[in-house]
């Protein structure tokens, strides 16, 4: 398996991570009543929880438009020095994003959020020139 599909396999590990962060959290908050309940009142997350759930919110979109690029990738055998680079500036920008969003670090946040989709754009670029 190359670098940048396990950079995908362990960006997902880490998108499972922020989901048992965001539960733990909402546990405490909501009470295992609610959340084993049919959720039919809507109750908000609030603090660190409410923003670990927007930035697992934000983390599965931008799986979903990374994925798709590494892979189409991998069918073409595109992979070289350039895309390893672009898959790892990606996964080190959103494995920041996170902390960065639940800190409250706005600026921060922004800046990483958008390295991460710059490398995302870049990928398939890439992909679009790969033989």
């Amino acid at each position: 398996m190359s670098s940048e599909l396990n950079i995908l396999a362990l960006y997902g590990l880490f998108t499972c991570l922020i989901l048992i962060l965001k539960m733990t959290g909402a546990m405490g908050q909501l009470g295992m009543g609610y959340l084993l309940s049919s959720r039919d009142e809507h109750r908000t997350l609030t603090g660190i929880t409410g923003r670990l759930d927007r930035a697992l919110t934000n983390s599965i979109t931008a799986m979903a438009l990374f994925a798709p690029a590494i892979l189409i990738l991998a069918l073409k055998e595109g992979f070289g020095g350039a895309t390893l680079t672009a898959a790892q500036v990606f996964v080190v920008a959103r494995v920041l994003y996170v902390p960065a969003y639940g800190l409250g670090l706005t600026g921060i946040r922004t800046l990483l959020w958008t390295a991460g989709f710059a490398a995302t754009v870049v990928l398939y670029l890439m992909a679009l020139m790969a033989s």
